[in-house]
Order: structure tokens, then C-alpha cells, then sequence
């Protein structure tokens, strides 16, 4: 008997009750209640918040350093997760070149629209919880030796939504690339005009437009990069008249949604038909680059783009 206390208590083993008799009153046991695992302390460490991300397609787990260091890709499957527009800024430019424009540019609520929340209340939280005005970074730069007029949309604020805001800093900074005489490289990521103004965010896909057929006139190159998920009035506006068309790997490119185009077709659609190798392989794009590439081929693309012209001369070191 003490044998068996002795092997319980050293398995971590304990018993509610004793045998209970037989309720047939033969004398023998019954049943015994079953044995219960001791409550013992785990050894294990929760692992700390902020040291690991999740990969959204494979579900790999990624160091956040290594994550950080390749640019939010994934270094299993190579997806490309979407990336702030400070950030893309950051891994595109030359340190300290970036001369933003408009920064405190925002906009108002026209319309008093109310929903579910009111569109005015809807940008004092996404201004708090992305750091940014509206929904596109707009400035000069230089990448490598060249200087250019660069805009990137975050699709964090609004789903990069285009209202007036986001229409007239991109038309001020092609109107600025223009007068300069420079080059023009637009990141989009959105999922297209902002209903909550209405007509006014529709009147911006014309107004982007005719500023970009302005520097055409001027014989100057516009970039249009296209990255996840680029959509609606964005890519049937500024983002599908670039001189050269770039995506990135993956990324999702259409005017409307595939459940959308289905009901008006009334037709099949084909797999993966709004992905960038879809529309690489019938012509829309130009080329699929992936994140980390993305400068070098800027460089060299502009160096091509602008060779004979004459250079604007960088600005002189502090």
C-alpha cells in the first residue's frame, strides 16, 4: 500500500475517493472515480509579443528582425505583405532626400456623411493609428543619381482610398515633376475612389489624369508601380497610363470585384485573373519586380528613360 501512495504521489497522481462499493451489497468493489493529473507547473515561456509575424499565406513563423531587414517578404513563400507608405519611402530613396509636400494637407467631411460612424470621426482614427494626414506620401527625390517626383499610397488609411485629398497632392506633385522638369514614379495600393465625398473623389480620376497628359506633353517619364491590391477608380485612372507599368509578385489589379464582374458577364472567369502574371502575360504590365529589386530597376529604368535629357542638378550638401 505505501508502494502505490508512493508511485501516485511521484506520477503527480491523487484520487478524489475511494473505492466505491458495489451496489449490489456483495461485498466487492464497485468502480474507482479515475485518477487526475496533479496541477503541476509548466516550464514553457510564453513567447513575447513583437519578436515574431506570422506570414498571411503560409503561416510561417518570421523573426521580425528578418522580417524587417526583407522588407515585410516572406522569405519561405515569398508573399509580399503590404507596407506603409513611410516605409516604402525609406527602402526606396536616398537617405535624406525625401522632401515631403502638402504634409498637412487634410480632408473635410463636405458631405456630413454618416454611416455606421461619421466620415469625419473615420479620419481622426486613422490619422491617430497610421501617423499620416490622408492616404497618399507626396515629395521630391533622388534615387541613385536621379531626381524624381514620388507618391505612395498606404492602404492602412481608408483602404488607400482616393478622395480629394489624395487626388489634388498627386496632381500638385505631377504639376511640381512638370515644372521641374522631372521624372515621376506613383506606388499605388487602393481600393478606389472614396465614397464618402461623393462626386468629389470621382471628379479626381479626370483631374490626375489630365495633370499626367500635361507631363507626357512635356516628353518626361511616368512610372506607374501597381502592389496589392490596386483597384477601381485608382487603376482605371493615374495608375494605368504610366509610360512603363511595374507590379509587384501577387498582387491583386481589376476595376471591380470578381463576384461583381461574374454577375454582370454572366460568364466564367478564369483563375487567378486579376493577379500581376495574369495581366503580365497579356500585355497590361510591363514587368513583375519583387520589393527588394524594386530601386535598382527604378535606377536603371529612369536612366533610360531620361537618357539625352538633361540632369536637374542635385541639391548642394549641407
Amino acid at each position: 500500500m505505501a508502494t502505490t501512495s508512493f508511485t501516485k504521489k511521484m506520477l503527480g497522481l491523487h484520487t478524489v475517493k475511494p473505492d466505491v462499493p458495489s451496489p449490489l451489497g456483495n461485498g466487492k468493489p464497485g468502480f474507482a472515480k479515475k485518477l487526475k493529473l496533479a496541477p503541476s507547473k509548466s516550464k514553457r515561456k510564453d513567447i513575447p509579443e513583437g519578436l515574431w509575424t506570422k506570414c498571411g499565406k503560409c503561416g510561417t513563423m518570421v523573426f521580425d528582425k528578418e522580417w524587417d531587414e526583407n522588407l515585410k517578404v516572406c522569405p519561405y513563400c515569398q508573399y509580399h505583405s503590404p507596407i506603409g507608405a513611410r516605409e516604402r519611402i525609406h527602402s526606396l530613396v536616398e537617405t535624406c532626400t525625401f522632401e515631403e509636400m502638402d504634409a498637412g494637407m487634410t480632408s473635410v467631411d463636405m458631405l456630413e456623411f454618416t454611416g455606421v460612424a461619421s466620415y469625419k470621426s473615420k479620419l481622426e482614427d486613422y490619422q491617430k493609428s497610421t501617423g499620416l494626414k490622408d492616404a497618399v506620401v507626396t515629395g521630391i527625390c533622388r534615387m541613385g543619381e536621379h531626381r524624381a517626383g514620388l507618391g505612395v499610397m498606404d492602404f492602412s488609411f481608408l483602404g488607400g482610398s482616393m478622395g480629394s485629398v489624395v487626388g489634388e497632392k498627386l496632381t500638385r506633385l505631377i504639376e511640381r515633376a512638370t515644372e521641374k522638369e522631372l521624372p515621376l514614379i506613383i506606388v499605388s495600393t487602393s481600393g478606389g475612389a472614396r465614397m464618402y465625398e461623393g462626386m468629389f473623389s470621382l471628379m479626381q480620376m479626370a483631374k490626375t489624369c489630365a495633370a499626367l497628359a500635361y507631363h507626357a506633353k512635356a516628353r518626361l517619364p511616368y512610372i506607374s508601380v501597381l502592389t496589392h491590391p490596386t483597384t477601381a477608380g485608382v487603376m482605371a485612372s493615374y495608375a494605368s497610363v504610366g509610360d512603363l507599368i511595374l507590379a509587384e509578385p501577387g498582387a491583386m489589379i481589376g476595376f471591380a470585384g470578381p463576384r461583381v464582374i461574374k454577375d454582370t458577364t454572366q460568364a466564367e472567369l478564369p483563375p487567378g485573373f486579376q493577379t500581376a502574371e495574369f495581366l503580365l502575360d497579356r500585355g497590361l504590365i510591363d514587368a513583375i519586380i519583387p520589393r527588394k529589386e524594386l530601386k535598382s530597376r527604378l535606377i536603371e529604368y529612369l536612366g533610360f528613360l531620361t537618357v539625352g535629357r538633361v540632369r536637374a542638378p542635385l541639391p548642394a550638401p549641407e
